[in-house]
């Protein structure tokens, strides 16, 4: 979970961004440090060379340097965080070899839905991609706002209940990421983990193959069960029934997760379900 080592062009830029801004803020920090003790020492009062002015109050030149570079500076880190960020605009193309994979992603109480609507498969709490291959995502929540994040990939992105949001990725090397929740949601929160696996090209489609082979059909009835409140270990897939399954969360024409329990005014738990809307 490096966010200095990307595995992506986008985490790469990020990096730089954040390299860059550590880098400059450095210029100004290590030579006040050096500043602090060098006066220290020559003002010590056992420097008989050292002037005394206790009547000292203005200085042109002292108040251009302690203005002049601190201005400067946050011009500068402004221009490198605003022009980096606006570059890395999430839903920017971000090209790659081969044809694009569509992943469409929902945050559950407290998992990951990844359904790959071109494959007509879904897998939870698991992301497997093609390295090369340009990822679009479009995202969603089935309860409370959330956020999706691949630090090693980039680009991290809000969940909201009843909207989509974008994101394109790319992963350059094959190997074993990992992605988390960054937003804290409920009890399960520190278990919405899920496992990134950047395969060949030429591996992607006997993955998806094998994938479709298994048992387990996600359409209406069993997405209903799997969005209940609980916290899933295993890593499951899924045969999918409606490509439109997406579109039904999003649109809420599937009813949103039940949320956690509140206690009532009398003490009497009822359901936190509700509309983010």
């Amino acid at each position: 979970m490096n966010l200095l080592d990307p595995q992506g062009p986008v985490a790469a830029a990020n990096s730089t961004i954040l390299v860059d801004s550590v880098f400059i803020m450095l210029v100004i920090v290590v030579p006040t440090i050096f500043a602090i003790l060098a006066f220290a020492f020559w003002f010590r009062a056992s420097n008989p060379r050292a002037r005394y002015q206790p009547d000292f109050v203005y200085s042109g030149r002292v108040e251009m340097v302690v203005w002049a570079i601190p201005a400067l500076t946050v011009i500068l880190l402004g221009g490198v965080a605003w022009i980096g960020s606006h570059q890395l605009d999430p839903a920017a193309p971000v090209p790659g070899t081969g044809s694009p994979v569509r992943i469409q992603a929902v945050s559950l109480d407290w998992k990951w839905l990844f359904i790959y609507p071109d494959q007509r498969i879904a897998t939870v709490n698991t992301l497997t991609v093609p390295a090369g291959a340009e990822l679009n995502f479009q995202l969603t929540s089935s309860s409370v706002m959330n956020v999706f994040f691949i630090p090693q990939l980039g680009s991290m992105i809000y969940t909201m209940n009843g909207m989509v949001t974008k994101l394109n990725l790319r992963a350059d090397n094959e190997g074993k990421l990992q992605g988390l929740s960054a937003h804290f949601s409920g009890d399960g929160f520190p278990d919405m983990m899920f496992d990134v696996n950047v395969i060949s090209p030429l591996a992607f489609p006997d993955w998806v193959a094998t994938t479709a082979k298994t048992d387990a059909v996600l359409n209406e009835e069993s997405y209903t069960k799997l969005m209940q409140q609980g916290i899933e270990k295993n890593r499951l897939t899924f045969r999918l029934d409606d490509p439109r399954l997406f579109d039904l969360i999003a649109t809420q024409h599937i009813p949103p997760g039940p949320g956690p329990e509140l206690l009532s005014d009398a003490g009497r738990p009822h359901s936190g379900g509700h509309d983010a809307r």
